[in-house]
Parts: structure tokens; sequence; C-alpha cells
């Protein structure tokens, strides 16, 4: 085989069967370059490291993981591929078991500030019909019209979501560069393994444990001074 029609076939090739130029539709969609605001949430994260439950990258990873694991993170996952399979009104119904799932305020105004600003940039680049609707339900929706897999655009919004989290928690306390990736790297296995468990469960099998988070987003909405909204 030529070296040009080589390099072709291996440009074409994706994770999943996934062609490049699809996944670097999702890249692009889950790239903190993408206009969705998520810069301006912590998730609770701030108010965790304010009461000392986060306060290093052992304590972050550990906290992340339980977010991926047992809280927001699962039932992100279970929505987004949900609503990729669903249309019409199963459709409308994952977006308001989505808005209702929010334990706090903050946290339901973070899903749906940042799905609308995703649908709104999405439906003028890409022209796609799709409403405002909570963050991994719009994630979710664009996928299924772009035919994309919705296993693997689950796997990269976990990465994403625990990236913007890593991040803000950098912006709070010291946390060099390079362990802040440190952390984010350990959790790649655990994207991979929810967003699968995802693809099983179902949105009857949503249910999460994750309390002292949803404490920490709720107690976050009397928090002053602070940097983020959530």
């Amino acid at each position: 085989m030529r070296m040009g029609t080589r390099m072709t076939v291996m440009c074409w090739r994706g994770w999943g069967g996934m062609r490049a130029e699809a996944l670097l539709t999702v890249a692009q969609w889950l790239s903190p370059a993408y206009p969705v605001g998520a810069f301006a949430w912590s998730h609770g994260v701030e108010q965790a490291v304010r009461d000392g439950a986060v306060r290093d990258g052992a304590s972050l990873a550990d906290w992340l993981e339980v977010m991926l694991t047992a809280g927001a993170g699962r039932t992100d996952a279970i929505l987004l591929i949900a609503a990729a399979r669903a249309e019409g009104a199963a459709l409308e119904e994952i977006a308001a078991l989505a808005a209702a799932l929010a334990p706090s305020r903050e946290r339901l105004a973070e899903t749906m500030g940042q799905g609308a600003a995703f649908g709104a940039v999405t439906r003028a680049v890409w022209a796609f019909d799709m409403p405002d609707m909570p963050y991994p339900v719009a994630v979710g929706r664009a996928a299924a019209l772009a035919g994309l897999p919705e296993v693997t655009v689950a796997t990269l919004y976990l990465q994403a979501v625990a990236g913007n989290l890593v991040q803000a928690a950098q912006r709070l306390m010291p946390l060099g560069q390079t362990e802040a990736q440190r952390v984010l790297a350990g959790l790649a296995p655990v994207c991979v393994v929810v967003a699968e468990a995802a693809d099983l469960a179902g949105p009857d099998g949503i249910g999460g444990a994750a309390f002292a988070m949803d404490i920490a987003a709720m107690r976050h909405e009397e928090m002053e001074p602070r940097m983020f909204r959530s």
C-alpha cells in the first residue's frame, strides 16, 4: 500500500468505528472552547474546597470518581444515551426528568444554562432542529441528529465534565498543571466503565448516592465570597 493511501485509511479510522470527521465533531462540542459557559460552574467543588473535603490531587480524584460513578456523572450518561435514542414526547419526558433530578437551584441553573448555550451554538452551526434542553439531553439529541454513537459521546462527555471540574479546582487551590492532568488521566478508565454501564441501565436505572456533593451544591447557594455560580 502506498504511503498516501495508507495515511488516508488511517485518518478515517476512529474510536468505535467513528470516522475521523465525526470524532472531531464530538471533540469540538466538548472542547473548553465551545461556548457553553462551563468555566463559570464548579458543580459544588468550590464549596468542597472551602470545607476542606477537596484539598489536593488525591482528594480531588476521589471526589470526582464518586461524582462519575454515583452522582451526576452516571445520571448524565444515562440521560444522554436515552435522549439519543428518543423522539418526540419520549425526548420531552427525558428532558423533564433531567431537570427534575437537579438537586439544587444552582445545579438546575447549571444544566439548563449550559444546555441552552449548547443548543444555541449547535443550531447555528449545524442547523439541527433541537430545542433548549438540559445539557446532557441536548448533547444526546445532537449526537442522534449527527448520527454519532451515543456511548462514545457519553464517554467523552464524562471526561469533559471531569476536565472542567479539574480546571475549576486549579483556580481554587494549589494544584499544578501536571498533577491536574494526572488526576484527569486517572479518571479515564472510570469514564469508560460508567458510559458502558449507562448503555445498559436506561432511565429506570437512574439513582445516586453522592450525598456530600449534593449538600455541597445546596450550601454553595449561600456561600460568599464566591468565584463560581455553583
